[in-house]
């Protein structure tokens, strides 16, 4: 009995520590395991990132990365704490860049994006020991300072919402579209980018898509105002022609869009006003050998007046009764 009993004990011993053994690597794991306060301490304790970043479509020299909308002073927000009605709020960035939330006072938004707004409250919710897991929601109702600048020649300029993602053309459109005097470029400036970029918009409406890119928060758009050569006298539309072709501009192809000279033009008296930088220089211009084919067309520069007279008048209108005409004329486009 006594061989069987300590056979016994033996292998009682060795079952113990088995059992041991096998706890020690569970427990081990256990330990190196990080707990949940420690991972919530370890995110009050990380900087988030400030930037979140998205490609954008369009063409390669177009694509820029855009940064998402961040809260600025005087945006005004909602905040929702669920479960916790009285730490909720509706309230307005203060021009510091905080708002101040009950039982926990300050809490600086801005430059941070929604989500990370929401981290930062429930951050200060939890180093206040006001609730151990929160859930915080930040809704911006209105971005103040993150609009979109839109200046130049369209109907309505100032500076619209970048609430949600806008394109050029829905800019555009808000703005109440071009003016009959806007270029066919629209410049556009990046916040923090002293590289502006300048698209041309097509004539086709197929293309329009290609330059349809995307604006972002702060950006700042300008449509020019186009060159316009003045045609005035005896052509039969006169007015002013909007330079809205990329090509030359010259004599004959503005006197041909104008429709030609009248019946009772005096076309070897044409002559042309044309502003230097020592005031305005008056040319004659020698339509009538143009016409013929006789000579070289001539070019033609922004805000040059072409004036044929009537055979009916002696004396030709001077370059001062001529600018006050201006005001007056009709605007259309080169068709070409």
């Amino acid at each position: 009995m006594q061989p069987i009993s300590s056979l016994l004990s033996h292998l009682l011993n060795l079952a113990v520590l088995a059992g041991i053994a096998g706890l020690l690597p569970a427990t081990l794991a256990q330990n190196s395991a990080p707990s949940p306060n420690s991972m919530h301490q370890d995110d009050a304790t990380t900087e988030p990132s400030r930037i979140v970043t998205r490609p954008l479509s369009g063409s390669p020299e177009q694509n820029k990365v855009p940064s998402t909308l961040v809260i600025g002073p005087g945006d005004e927000v909602e905040v929702t704490v669920y479960g916790a009605p009285d730490l909720s709020q509706h309230s307005r960035v203060s021009s510091s860049g905080n708002i101040s939330m009950p039982l926990i006072g300050h809490v600086r938004l801005t430059g941070l994006s929604s989500s990370e707004a929401e981290a930062a409250i429930a951050t200060q919710l939890r180093r206040n020991n006001i609730l151990n897991d929160p859930q915080v929601s930040v809704y911006v109702k209105e971005y103040t300072g993150s609009g979109i600048s839109v200046a130049g020649e369209v109907a309505k300029p100032g500076v619209y919402s970048a609430v949600g993602p806008h394109r050029l053309f829905d800019i555009l459109q808000a703005a109440g579209g071009l003016t009959e005097r806007a270029a066919s470029t629209v410049t556009i400036s990046h916040r923090g980018d002293e590289n502006p970029i300048t698209i041309e918009l097509p004539k086709d409406p197929a293309q329009l898509s290609r330059v349809n890119v995307e604006l972002l928060p702060g950006d700042t758009m300008v449509v020019p105002k186009a060159g316009i050569i003045y045609v005035l006298g005896e052509v039969n539309k006169p007015g002013g022609y909007i330079l809205n072709s990329t090509g030359g501009v010259t004599v004959l192809r503005v006197v041909a869009a104008a429709g030609g000279p009248t019946r009772t033009a005096a076309v070897g008296s044409t002559k042309m006003i044309r502003r230097t930088a020592n005031g305005l220089q008056e040319l004659p211009v020698p339509l009538k050998d143009l016409l013929r084919a006789k000579i070289a067309d001539i070019p033609l520069e922004a805000d040059d007046i072409l004036y044929v007279p009537s055979s009916r008048i002696k004396t030709a209108l001077n370059a001062g009764a001529l600018l006050t005409t201006l005001g007056t004329t009709a605007l259309y486009r080169v068709p070409f």
